[in-house]
């Protein structure tokens, strides 16, 4: 795969990920409904969700494993020829449960405040930067909501936010991969400044924005009109934004889902000939 990407003049990264105790959502007709097993699954205070706590959270022995296991991942990457890695650090799952004080209730130095909740993605990150050296670029995708919570926030305040960034900028990332579910809706009152805007202020870091972007419907909602075309004043909204420099690139998941040929028809300004996504096209990929 990665001589391929590279034969076609492209650069590749694979994006790391550990599920924690988060379980996936549920969609009509889309997932079969079926009980999950969480007995062998490991996370900072053993919560689910948002004050429900099924197990123990992990031990200090399973902290290091983890952390010891993603830098095993970074380094394979490098050896593999990936032009990069990313760190999957938001939506509820392992990263984020322990940034997220709702499901890291530790007293140890993994848990408490800001500083201590950080700490196990800014030592996992140092783990990935030891590994791969100073010239393999580190993304984070981290976000304020989470599956288990649409409304929930990691930082309520641009100084709260600070507190979590800089020392994961320190540690060793590259560019944050900041997570909204709508990329034009401002992070905090006072300024227009998305959340990928934000992550750039604050650290000085290239940043990437994420979230609906081309669309106009919820992840798991399905099209009562299946003629619907790209939400064109969203992609408007997406240039301007850019060109300010609020944020240096940016991600594209269910639009390419809908049309594999999407980077090129938006370029060439051909968005009459998008299709729109649809949650059932989910149920057609093997």
């Amino acid at each position: 795969m990665v001589k391929e990407v590279h034969a076609a003049g492209a650069k590749i990264v694979p994006q790391l990920w550990h599920v924690g105790l988060t379980h996936r959502p549920k969609a009509p007709n889309i997932y079969d409904e079926i009980e999950e097993d969480f007995s062998s699954r490991v996370s900072p205070s053993g919560y689910v969700t948002v004050g429900d706590k099924i197990k123990e959270g992990m031990t200090p022995a399973d902290v290091d494993a983890v952390i010891e296991a993603y830098a095993t991942a970074a380094g394979t990457a490098k050896r593999l020829g990936f032009d990069g890695v990313e760190i999957h650090g938001a939506h509820g799952y392992m990263v984020d449960q322990f940034l997220w004080h709702e499901t890291n209730r530790r007293t140890d130095r993994w848990g408490g405040d800001i500083a201590g909740r950080v700490q196990f993605a800014v030592e996992m990150i140092r783990a990935c930067r030891k590994r791969v050296g100073p010239d393999f670029s580190i993304i984070l995708r981290f976000s304020q909501w989470k599956l288990q919570d649409y409304a929930a926030k990691l930082a309520l305040t641009p100084q709260e936010l600070e507190a979590f960034l800089t020392p994961l900028a320190d540690a060793g990332v590259d560019v944050f991969h900041a997570s909204q579910r709508r990329f034009w809706e401002p992070e905090f009152e006072g300024s227009d400044l998305n959340l990928a805007g934000w992550a750039k202020k604050i650290t000085g870091k290239s940043s990437i924005t994420v979230g609906s972007v081309g669309l106009n419907r919820e992840l798991l909602e399905t099209s009562a009109d299946p003629s619907l075309v790209a939400n064109v004043a969203n992609l408007d909204r997406l240039f301007e934004m850019h060109a300010r420099g609020d944020f240096d690139l940016v991600a594209v998941g269910r639009a390419l889902i809908a049309e594999p040929d999407w980077p090129a028809k938006v370029k060439d300004g051909r968005y009459d000939e998008l299709h729109t996504f649809d949650v059932n096209q989910l149920a057609t990929l093997t």
